[in-house]
């Protein structure tokens, strides 16, 4: 199974909704979740305020309302009774006298905990203080609600039993959008999962950058970020919604929904949380003691059932996929390297380069480079010493390429033949010329290295060499 591997396969679910009629919601609601459990989805998050409709407006202060909402989650915990996977449901919830836009964690018919909404709009188009309060308001820890004493508050963090880097945290809508989200928070506690249940309605230009908040957020929290929103069938009396969703790992996109959609819709992928987790181990800077709250952590059961991936990774990951991309990418390689050089130039008062140029990708991109920091320090090009260096394998198309690329563009060369002295060497060290081993390649390699250094050093001039994988992110860029 992959969760031991750490993948857990999260999804978004916008059902089909009637504006207060909760038990067409909760039918709704039910039927989707038997859908994502046949699809083994692990974690399963919807919209907020799901079960009543996000637009009741003055509805919210019926009770009536309240209490079919309350019947509502009740038959979803009886249908999931024998289910394993994990629901993320948006109600609202009396406590103290006060409303609450809260998000429902069930598993197995129990309430694992509920997290109310804590940043309440009340701005342009929003009017939510007119009916909810804020999780800064509520005094109680826990609840009763049907017979269950749950855990209530933001300071929730839901981790696996048997896989503690398998950590989720949630928050509402709003909450995203705050200077401080809480979700800052729950990353830096251990969630490297983040839900939410969101109502956005939509304006020109609000698309986009709701899409790059939830990016940033998950970049800037290591974590998969998984964005479920209401859909057109909310009341637009005052806005429009889309049910825009959208998954997150680091940054990146690994699924997003089909917007405008009058029928149900899932998404789901897998989040890899091992990964994350080592992002987060590398990144020595996100660590840190930011809070005085105690979170409390509520032990979970995240089911081990799902044995193949839905999500693709690709072959040239450093690679993208659009060229007009690709050729940016390598415009500012080409420009940081060259700077780089520049100013190592600069700061050695050094103005002669030594390289050796085969006709590769590898020595060719070098050389590159090395015109481009001459350009910017406006050194003549015949400072640039290239030298070639046929030995055994060399062949006569490379060398000729090589050649031609250094006339190109003034450039002095010189030919120096390593075949001789390889063979001398391997006479001193008693290995067989026709054995073409690690010994044979690595002798020219070292044969000519020490030509560079010499020459370098005969010239007072700086040796411009290559890494060890620079080769490969060339030919991964070539594929």
């Amino acid at each position: 199974m992959l969760k031991e591997q750490g993948f857990v396969r999260v999804g978004t679910i916008v059902p089909k909704l009637r504006v207060s009629d909760t038990e067409f919601n909760c039918n709704e609601i039910i039927k989707q979740i038997e859908i994502a459990n046949n699809s083994k989805i692990q974690i399963a998050v919807f919209p907020e305020l799901c079960i009543t409709g996000y637009t009741c407006q003055d509805l919210f202060e019926q009770d009536i309302l309240l209490e079919e909402s309350e019947k509502a989650l009740n038959k979803i915990l009886k249908y999931i009774n024998n289910l394993e996977i994990i629901c993320i449901i948006g109600m609202p919830i009396k406590s103290e006298n006060q409303l609450f836009n809260t998000a429902v964690v069930i598993q197995k018919g129990k309430i694992l905990g509920i997290v109310p909404k804590t940043f309440i709009p009340n701005y342009g188009e929003f009017y939510e203080k007119r009916w909810f309060a804020s999780s800064k308001n509520a005094n109680q820890k826990e609840i009763n609600i049907l017979g269950q004493i749950v855990p209530f508050g933001i300071d929730l963090l839901f981790k696996d039993k048997k896989d503690k880097e398998i950590c989720f945290g949630v928050e509402i809508c709003e909450d995203l959008w705050a200077v401080e989200p809480p979700s800052n928070k729950l990353a830096l506690l251990g969630a490297n999962i983040i839900f939410n249940l969101s109502a956005s309605n939509e304006v020109i230009g609000k698309k986009e950058y709701r899409r790059d908040l939830v990016k940033m957020q998950s970049a800037k929290t290591i974590s998969g970020y998984v964005y479920c929103s209401s859909g057109v069938n909310e009341s637009t009396s005052d806005v429009v919604f889309s049910g825009e969703s959208m998954i997150f790992e680091n940054g990146s996109c690994l699924t997003n929904n089909e917007r405008f959609n009058f029928e149900s819709n899932i998404i789901f992928t897998e989040i890899d949380t091992k990964r994350l987790a080592n992002d987060r181990r590398k990144n020595i800077s996100f660590m840190g003691n930011p809070i005085d709250l105690q979170y409390r952590k509520i032990e979970i059961e995240v089911p081990d059932n799902i044995e193949d991936l839905t999500r693709e990774y690709s072959k040239t990951p450093f690679v993208p996929e659009d060229k007009k991309k690709i050729n940016e990418i390598c415009e500012e390689i080409l420009n940081i390297q060259s700077y780089g050089l520049a100013k190592r130039l600069l700061h050695t008062n050094i103005n002669k380069t030594v390289i050796g140029i085969s006709g590769g990708l590898d020595s060719t991109l070098a050389f590159l480079v090395i015109v481009k920091a001459y350009d910017i320090l406006n050194i003549p090009k015949e400072n640039i010493i290239a030298i070639t260096m046929p030995g055994f394998g060399t062949t006569s198309r490379t060398h000729n390429n090589a050649v031609k690329l250094v006339k190109q563009y003034g450039a002095t060369i010189k030919e120096i033949d390593i075949t001789k002295s390889s063979l001398q060497h391997f006479e001193d060290i008693g290995h067989d010329k026709n054995e073409k081993d690690v010994t044979y390649e690595n002798a020219q390699a070292r044969e000519r290295t020490k030509i560079l250094m010499d020459v370098a050093n005969k010239k007072n001039g700086l040796v411009i060499g290559t890494g060890d994988l620079s080769e490969l992110a060339l030919r991964m860029v070539y594929i």
